[in-house]
């Protein structure tokens, strides 16, 4: 009898099989458009298998990841920002699915941080190229609350800014880091320099911190104005399974200056300030309100909600992202 054929090798059949991919699309993001996501799902499919869904309202990406993982999907592509990228995020956290982030907002803060191509069509021809060398790396995340966070949150002032920005998305899209700029000045003025809301960060060793505003890194750049990186803290990465937090203590004009110097210039850091308290490699703290007044928080750019209290964390490699 003739001898058997080999088996066929189980990992060249692995790497032959074409992925599955589902692109969660965010119709209303800053620059993305129905023709663009024909553009980019009609290229993908070259190379993937791709079932593109759009997201209907607030959290829905975080629905549609969920439910990718459980169709068994290989991979949950976002086209849009970093609101996108953050729901998403919320969905696949330990699920052992990756994050491919498509540039599709206005500031895209975490596509620059992974090394994604800001251009949507050098970004698309980035993904086709992964598809010969697809290898996804674990990233870290923080928590704050319910809320995982791919590289920053906040609590108090940056967050009533990006509730204003929020409000008035044709402005954010026409004006950008500008408009950025008229709200946080504009809510200084009205929200903070006579009456903030209080707040505590308290910390495992007992330290408690007192406050108008506290933010969180989990990445080297808090945000981008234009193409400037704005390092409020330093010594974070995706990495370093630990977050960097400040707290400003008091929202006093005459400090105003000297925190927006440290935030405009990287090689600053904004937790030296005198007003500031820097905790450097944090992993858990609580915060909440001192005065019964929720606080405002947001995560990723985002604008959440309000708290009285939220335990902030970290996850180390919570999240797989191919990029």
């Amino acid at each position: 009898m003739p001898a058997s054929a080999p088996a066929p090798d189980a990992s060249a059949l692995t790497s032959s099989r074409r992925r599955r991919l589902t692109v969660v699309v965010n119709p209303n993001a800053t620059t993305t458009s129905p023709r663009l996501r024909s553009l980019v799902v009609h290229a993908l499919s070259h190379r993937f298998d791709v079932e593109p869904v759009d997201t209907e309202g607030p959290r829905h990406a975080t629905e549609l990841a969920r439910a990718a993982v459980e169709a068994g999907a290989d991979a949950v592509v976002t086209l849009g920002g970093d609101g996108t990228v953050n729901e998403a995020a919320n969905g696949l956290v330990d699920s052992g699915v990756p994050l491919v982030p498509l540039p599709g907002g206005a500031t895209n803060v975490f596509h620059r941080l992974v090394g994604m191509p800001r251009d949507i069509v050098d970004a698309t021809e980035h993904v086709l190229a992964l598809a010969d060398r697809w290898e996804p790396r674990a990233v870290d995340v923080g928590r704050i609350g319910d809320r995982w966070f791919t590289f920053a949150a906040g609590v108090g002032l940056d967050a009533s800014v990006v509730d204003r920005v929020d409000q008035r998305p044709h402005l954010k899209a026409r004006f950008g880091p500008w408009f950025y700029t008229a709200a946080a000045v504009g809510t200084f003025n009205r929200h903070y320099v006579r009456n903030p809301p209080k707040l505590v960060l308290e910390l495992p060793d007992g330290r408690e911190l007192h406050g108008v505003t506290a933010i969180f890194q989990n990445a080297p750049e808090f945000t981008y104005f234009a193409s400037r990186p704005v390092r409020l803290l330093h010594g974070e990465g995706l990495g370093t399974g630990h977050l960097s937090g400040a707290v400003l203590r008091h929202s006093r004009p005459t400090v105003m200056p000297g925190v927006t110097l440290r935030a405009l210039v990287p090689s600053l850091d904004l937790g030296r300030h005198r007003a500031v308290d820097g905790v450097p490699g944090l992993t858990s703290a609580v915060i909440r309100s001192t005065d019964d007044r929720p606080l405002p928080f947001q995560v990723d750019g985002d604008f959440v909600g309000g708290t009285e209290r939220a335990e902030i964390g970290v996850r180390p490699g919570g999240l797989l992202i191919v990029a």
